[in-house]
């Protein structure tokens, strides 16, 4: 039987009372009963019963390393005094009496609204132009077939001169030969996706087209829900989770037609590319990971075993894979796309988008999953105005002269500037305010510890493969002691360096800056901009790459011969403005004329 909360307020106060009593008169409130108050009188602060552990004045003087904020002796000794009493509900809402568990749905009261005010300049109506390239004869090889884009399989099996189930098994064949080698499925949905192939088809055949994603398989990192089909999140404490819904992305592709065959790994809680299985492989570089922490959707997509792929993104987890694995990532706007039934990593900063080979193909997917949803208070109605047949003459796309002389940039950005300029785009110089950028980071660590509380506290954290210092078990214990009076700093900061941007874009149109550049991705991320990576050239490396932190005890792989793999660049479009973000990227990506390589042996 429980005890009462006046029990166990009672006995919880026996553990503090020997550090109120080592500084007696210093600031201590009596404990305040509310029978007693004279009528009018407001309750006070710090003034009832003590709750937690003991806290000494040698406690604060610890702390006060982590904070860097140094108390006097007596400022100590009040501090310490008055913790138990100030914090008392703190502790209780996570030990108890009164615990409450606060359900994986539900997201903080305050949300981030990337539409500062003033801001009026998003599409004001819905338009889709396909290309009109003339479509090719379907090939006669399956291989070919399995790396055509998006926009040549919609059109065969639109005109049925392919069926949707013989592509389907085409993808699951090249699923289960190379995912042995890149570790990029997680499950194979085969009698899901060959039950929804032969419905297409049926459909298809019956008239009932229902457009470009009708038949066409697909994969689904393995953060987002599907009924009865486990969704793991990499990790190993998940890796037995069925939910019962699908996410509403996915219902939404199924709306379309689309075939779900997959679900794509991610590093472990979405971090990297290490997940319970192991690492996901770059099909260009089979020595390296493939980046992450959507490993899974870079990978298969690169690699030809889907149509098109959805991952998401955070801090860097569509681009990175995009870059390392030579595919075209669009992370959309915070906020166009609804990410209800999607693991929650960071309610502020999550966003869901493609993965495909070609940018057209992006764009796609993106109008049919874009929309808001009433239970993903982030998601907002929005318009997609895309022409992939728009003029980019006279676009004005900024960049930052000093990141293009620097790593990470490398001779394919600095070669990408001048197609920027043969295309008829205006390039402009910028620069950026030297702020620390990197402390916005505070609020995604403590969001992401949030959102795994449970994780934590119970120990399940230790489960995880990946325990190095720059993994989440580290990361989300860290995190329990950070500062809440920092953490709004944080979002104040958030706010200007989104003002800043704003600034920028009332001069430009696009941004083009080299994809890993910390400081971009930061601040896109917390400003949620739309970024499109797309494959601009091929470089050469003489070691692998990795996305953790160096350890000497595991170097990364070195080549004597350098090796070849692909390079990509990274254009930032206006809030909403993804339309104006996908014609510039068709008119770079075709007078790049690099998108139609593949990676040996696949």
């Amino acid at each position: 039987m429980s005890r009462s909360r006046r029990e166990f307020l009672t006995t919880a106060s026996l553990g503090v009372l020997g550090a109120a009593a080592i500084y007696p008169g210093q600031g201590q409130a009596q404990v305040q009963n509310p029978g007693n108050l004279p009528a009018g009188a407001p309750p006070a602060f710090g003034a009832g019963p003590p709750v937690g552990p003991a806290v000494t004045a040698s406690t604060f003087a610890e702390a006060e390393k982590l904070t860097q904020f140094p108390l006097t002796d007596p400022e100590r000794a009040m501090a310490a005094a008055s913790w138990p009493r100030t914090l008392a509900s703190v502790y209780e809402r996570r030990t108890g009496p009164r615990k409450l568990a606060l359900e994986s749905t539900l997201a903080p009261a305050t949300r981030w609204d990337p539409m500062l005010p003033g801001l009026t300049s998003v599409p004001s109506r819905d338009r889709f132009g396909r290309s009109s390239v003339p479509p090719t004869p379907l090939p006669a090889n399956d291989e070919d077939i399995a790396f055509s884009p998006l926009t040549q399989l919609s059109t065969w099996i639109e005109k049925r001169q392919l069926s949707s189930e013989r592509l389907t098994r085409i993808y699951l064949g090249r699923l289960e030969r190379f995912n042995p080698t890149l570790r990029c499925a997680i499950t194979i949905t085969r009698d899901l996706a060959l039950q929804q192939a032969k419905q297409a088809d049926e459909e298809i055949s019956g008239g009932n087209y229902r457009g470009p994603l009708h038949g066409i398989p697909w994969g689904a990192k393995d953060l987002l829900d599907t009924a009865g089909i486990p969704t793991t999140y990499g990790a190993e404490p998940y890796r037995n989770r069925i939910p019962t819904e699908d996410a509403e992305v996915v219902k939404r592709l199924h709306a379309a037609g689309a075939v779900l065959v997959a679900k794509l790994s991610l590093g472990a809680l979405a971090l990297n590319d290490i997940w319970f299985g192991g690492q996901t492989m770059n099909p260009w570089l089979l020595e390296e990971g493939s980046s992450g922490s959507s490993a899974g959707p870079g990978a298969a997509t690169a690699a030809g075993l889907v149509g098109f792929s959805v991952g998401s993104e955070t801090g860097g987890s569509i681009v990175s894979p995009s870059m390392r694995c030579g595919v075209t990532g669009l992370r959309p706007t915070y906020g166009r796309v609804p990410r209800t039934g999607a693991m929650t990593l960071c309610w502020s900063l999550d966003k869901l988008g493609p993965m495909t080979r070609r940018v057209e193909d992006a764009l796609l997917v993106l109008a049919a999953i874009s929309g808001p949803d009433a239970n993903d208070t982030a998601s907002v109605p929005s318009h997609l105005d895309f022409d992939a047949n728009a003029n980019v003459k006279g676009l004005r796309v900024g960049y930052f002269p000093a990141w293009m002389k620097e790593r990470p940039a490398t001779d394919v950005d600095r070669a990408a500037l001048e197609k920027v300029k043969n295309v008829g785009m205006q390039l402009v110089e910028y620069s950026l305010p030297d702020w620390p950028y990197d402390s916005l980071n505070l609020i995604l660590f403590a969001e992401a510890a949030a959102a795994f509380e449970e994780l934590t506290l119970s120990g399940g954290l230790r489960e995880l493969k990946a325990q190095v210092p720059d993994a989440w078990p580290n990361i989300f214990r860290q995190a329990r002691f950070l500062s809440a009076v920092d953490f709004v700093q944080a979002d104040r900061l958030r706010r200007k360096v989104a003002q800043e941007m704003a600034r920028i874009f009332s001069e430009v149109d696009l941004l083009l800056v080299p994809s890993l550049r910390d400081e971009m991705l930061v601040i896109t991320n917390f400003t949620g901009h739309p970024s499109l990576t797309l494959r601009a050239g091929f470089v050469e490396v003489r070691k692998a790459r990795s996305d953790w932190a160096p350890d000497t005890e595991h170097p990364l792989p070195t080549f004597s011969t350098p090796r070849r793999v692909p390079h990509g660049v990274t254009l930032i479009g206006r809030l909403f403005d993804e339309g104006t973000l996908g014609a510039a990227g068709i008119a770079l990506e075709r007078a790049l004329g690099v998108s139609g390589e593949r990676p040996q042996g696949f």
